[in-house]
């Protein structure tokens, strides 16, 4: 099955931000496009906006201007959906709303040809259920553009239960000509990215709930260590308070509850209150004119150690013994079965976040996951009230003498990095498993929709078979309420490889 014909009209109904994006999309693409809206007037109106984005395309020099004259030619707003009749695709960016999809597309049914593909925008409600009220609901799919739709890449084609393979492919391979990276998913709540994203936002509220960090230091980390483009917090500030925490909302109702899923009560203060980020000139941060923004916690310097001893290496921050080296600073390295650590001059253990707390041992100060030691350039450390103060001072000093800020946290499994990526990784590890997508669409699902540094099983083989699933075993231990209890997905690959390594 191939792409829809460049001939063959294609229909947006609903102009707002997102309908208007499509249009434009399809337009450029070499499609004649038909807008149409309820409220009458606002299709011409979103021609008229449409027409002046290619206009600033020209300007850019993105578009030629011949090019441009020919596609507001194709442009063509529409009075009633019977001026619909002769398209090969309409796609719906119309209200959130069931009852008002399921209406739209029951009228749309009386009123195109059968083999018109009929899709969907949606972000959070289920494909299934739109489709379920048509009598051929075989040519219904998801076509999930993400917002702005000229700009941003990802396209998720979700297939509904009842969705043809055929139509899904004819979806799919339309969205590539388009010039856009579709992933195919099937209809589950939240899709791919909306159902793997939670975590990111979920364990930086966590982290924030437990009095561990504020937003400033949680969102820096996050930056400068995870190599996540924004913070959890700010990042919220953007889309908006109530959009994420209805998104959030969803996906957890549509799950029945699961825990895994369970929306932060710090977030639904914050929207009762109605600080809903930057439209509404507060969030977590005050946008208001000549605000300071809050700093993230820095420790003051500190002198670094003489020497460190290693035992046993230190998994995925083993790149840090390298750097140590280059800082002046002696490594002595001892072959040890007991763990990775770094032993600091006052006895003291550095060990890099594993779920578990510096308050069951001794003197130990935890350091977080980074992306990328060498690059980054903030280090979170974690200590307990028996932590002594000269082995934190020491810890701290050798990061700062790489060169790293260091920001020092509440003592809470995971720290912040680690337990954001171990959950992103357990979470895709089920959805390949319960067949939402593959590994290779949920990467380019995570990266493009997202934008984050690596997709989840690209960075679950950076950091070895088994980080994710042990750092969630340890932390569902202290929680067992559910939330952080491994996937049996990510137990069978942990454990198959496991079998596979002792048995060879």
């Amino acid at each position: 099955m191939t792409a829809l014909d460049l001939s063959s009209p294609v229909a947006v109904v609903g102009t707002g931000t997102m309908g208007q994006g499509i249009a434009q999309v399809a337009l450029v693409a070499g499609h004649p496009v038909r807008l149409y809206d309820a409220v009458p007037g606002r299709a011409r109106d979103a021609a008229e906006a449409i027409g002046a984005r290619l206009d600033r395309l020209v300007e850019k020099g993105r578009l030629s201007a011949g090019d441009r004259d020919a596609a507001r030619a194709r442009l063509t707003p529409a009075d009633g959906l019977a001026e619909l009749a002769d398209c090969a695709l309409v796609v719906e960016a119309v209200l959130e709303r069931l009852d008002v999809k399921q209406r739209l597309f029951g009228e749309l049914e009386e009123i195109v040809a059968e083999d018109c593909l009929l899709a969907t925008n949606t972000s959070s409600l289920s494909v299934t259920a739109i489709g379920g009220a048509l009598r051929h609901p075989g040519r219904f799919v998801g076509l999930h553009f993400f917002n702005p739709a000229p700009l941003l890449p990802l396209v998720e084609v979700v297939s509904g239960f009842a969705t043809d393979v055929t139509s899904a492919t004819r979806a799919y391979e339309t969205a590539r000509a388009w010039g856009k990276t579709p992933v195919a998913c099937a209809d589950t709540p939240g899709f791919i990215v909306n159902r793997i994203a939670r975590p990111f936002y979920a364990e930086a509220f966590a982290v924030y709930e437990a009095q561990a960090a504020d937003p400033a230091t949680i969102d820096a980390v996050l930056r400068e260590s995870g190599g996540f483009k924004m913070g959890a917090f700010e990042l919220t500030d953007l889309i908006g308070q109530d959009v994420n925490e209805s998104v959030t909302h969803s996906v957890w109702q549509s799950f029945f509850q699961d825990v895994r899923f369970t929306p932060s009560l710090a977030q639904r203060r914050l929207v009762e209150s109605g600080r809903l980020g930057r439209k509404s000139g507060r969030g977590w941060y005050d946008y208001a004119e000549g605000a300071e923004r809050p700093e993230p916690h820095t420790a003051d310097k500190e002198r670094p150690p003489a020497h460190v001893v290693a035992e046993g290496g230190l998994g995925p921050a083993a790149e840090l013994l390298t750097l140590i080296r280059e800082a002046g600073i002696e490594v002595r390295e001892e072959d040890e079965n007991q763990g990775t650590r770094l032993v600091l001059p006052g006895g003291g253990d550095l060990v890099l976040a594993d779920g578990q707390t510096s308050a069951e041992f001794g003197d130990v100060v935890y350091f977080d996951l980074a992306l990328d030691y060498r690059a980054a350039t903030r280090i979170a450390l974690s200590a307990s009230q028996d932590t002594s103060p000269r082995t934190l001072a020491e810890a701290t000093g050798l990061f700062q003498a790489l060169g790293k800020d260091v920001s020092v946290i509440g003592d809470v499994p995971g720290m912040i990095v680690a337990r954001t990526v171990a959950r992103i990784i357990d979470l895709a590890h089920d959805a390949v498993a319960k067949g939402v997508a593959t590994e290779e669409d949920i990467d380019t699902a995570m990266r493009l929709g997202v934008n984050y540094p690596l997709g989840p099983f690209e960075w679950g083989r950076r950091l070895g078979r088994d980080f994710a699933f042990d750092i969630l075993d340890e932390m569902h231990e202290r929680d067992p309420s559910g939330r952080y209890a491994p996937s049996l997905a990510l137990y069978r690959h942990a454990y198959a490889n496991d079998r596979r390594e002792s048995t060879s």
